[in-house]
């Protein structure tokens, strides 16, 4: 199932469990503006190339509309669509003022020149400055994107609307990037599984964990569990995997991975199949890569290299966080339920990127910057205290955490848009 269908499935449950009107419930599904645009470059040959952009702005009832900019050769509508729909409810879930919003390119930028990506960005800028703003769009880095490519957005606006630092998120420290943002979507992992395990009685000191994906989320995540005393005992990441069951030495894999920019070759693990590690005997998995990642048939996809996919029905890990967008398919879903595996829902467990991104808004509207510390402190409260709304719904509804997060990101959404007069 794709995410557009997963998405509207489990938008749906949660509205049916809500007894939500049905012109509501349709009312919030439709999005507020789609925009499209051809952007046209020259190249650094001196040949010109032709680059569909769009932005898709869902919801703005609580807040001006956030969500990330991607660039991939496969930016499709409806994809874009589903991920700006699930930042609706990703930032109701998380208690911060926003809506959701996402946009791309259909672009590879490996194949691009920095000079080449930096006038295809500005020219992206120049059609969409009028329909993004501090108060209005605020976008963020994602897939393919960086603190770079928002530097260029924010100079680029800025010549139309003056110095406007909170028009994007994910900008460089020197241009009003806040600390602490880096590592923010792994770090809240970690405060969410903390979270979770601590409603059994469990620490992550003593835990072992799977994590598949050792990019900034899972790299991150890694470090801090590793900090916290759990027990790091399989990565895998487009390079390769590893296993250790003793757990991994994880600052000398990270000096490793820097040094050579791959897993292989590690000496403090055994090397192992990637297709293995979603399988791999552990108490806590953490699917950081790509979404669909834990399906019902398992069906190896040859063309995505290394991380693949797995049936779920050989999953031994009792909890699942997920860190990736959409990693679990809802058949999926369903059977690791009935097996007694807890999934930690991504709308929820991955949210600390975007609440930070809100703290650096905030900071560049107020002009007055955090330290690293406060970040982290604001970030495990507000992390700590969706969890327990979470748990809240769960046990009203009587339902899962996934759809506990739905429910609660779907009921502050329609709480919010029925005051404001959505009828008139």
């Amino acid at each position: 199932m794709n995410a557009l269908a997963a998405t509207n499935r489990n938008f749906r449950l949660a509205s049916r469990l809500l007894g939500l009107d049905s012109k509501l419930e349709k009312s919030l599904l439709i999005p507020f503006r789609e925009i499209k645009v051809e952007c046209t470059i020259p190249k650094d040959d001196g040949t010109l190339a032709t680059y569909v952009g769009f932005r898709i702005q869902h919801d703005n009832a609580r807040g001006p509309m956030k969500g990330g900019i991607r660039y991939h050769p496969e930016v499709e509508p409806d994809e874009v669509n589903a991920l700006a729909q699930l930042m609706t409810w990703k930032t109701a879930v998380a208690d911060i003022p926003y809506g959701g919003a996402k946009g791309g390119i259909g672009c590879n930028p490996r194949d691009l020149s920095k000079s080449e990506l930096e006038r295809l960005t500005r020219v992206f800028t120049q059609k969409i400055h009028d329909l993004i703003g501090i108060h209005t769009d605020v976008p963020a880095p994602d897939m393919g994107t960086n603190a770079q490519t928002m530097a260029w957005i924010l100079d680029e606006y800025s010549k139309f609307h003056g110095h406007s630092p909170a028009v994007v998120t994910g900008k460089p420290i020197d241009l009003g990037g806040s600390l602490g943002r880096e590592a923010a979507t792994g770090r809240g992992v970690v405060y969410a599984t903390e979270a979770l395990l601590a409603e059994y009685g469990k620490s992550i000191k003593g835990m072992t964990f799977g994590i598949q994906g050792f990019g900034n989320v899972g790299s991150w995540a890694s470090r801090l569990i590793h900090e916290k005393g759990g027990k790091v005992i399989a990565v895998s990441d487009i390079t390769g995997a590893l296993k250790n069951p003793n757990g991994i030495d994880i600052p000398e894999l990270l000096k490793h991975k820097e040094a050579t920019g791959s897993l292989k070759s590690f000496n403090g693990g055994d090397s192992m199949d990637p297709n293995e590690l979603l399988v791999h005997e552990c108490d806590v998995l953490i699917p950081c890569a790509l979404g669909g990642v834990l399906n019902r048939l398992g069906s190896i996809a040859e063309h995505l290299g290394p991380i693949n996919y797995c049936a779920v029905r050989y999953v031994k890990a009792k909890f699942i966080i997920e860190a990736a967008n959409h990693p679990t398919d809802p058949e999926a879903d369903e059977i690791l339920s009935k097996k007694g595996v807890i999934i930690l829902p991504d709308i929820y467990a991955n949210a600390g990127g975007v609440t930070v991104s809100y703290f650096e808004w905030v900071q560049n509207i107020q002009g007055f910057m955090w330290d690293e510390e406060k970040v982290n402190q604001e970030l495990k409260k507000y992390m700590t205290k969706a969890f327990h709304n979470i748990k809240n719904m769960c046990q009203s509804h009587d339902c899962n955490l996934r759809m506990g997060a739905f429910t609660l990101g779907v009921n502050r959404v329609a709480r919010a848009t029925i005051l404001r007069g959505w009828e008139a």
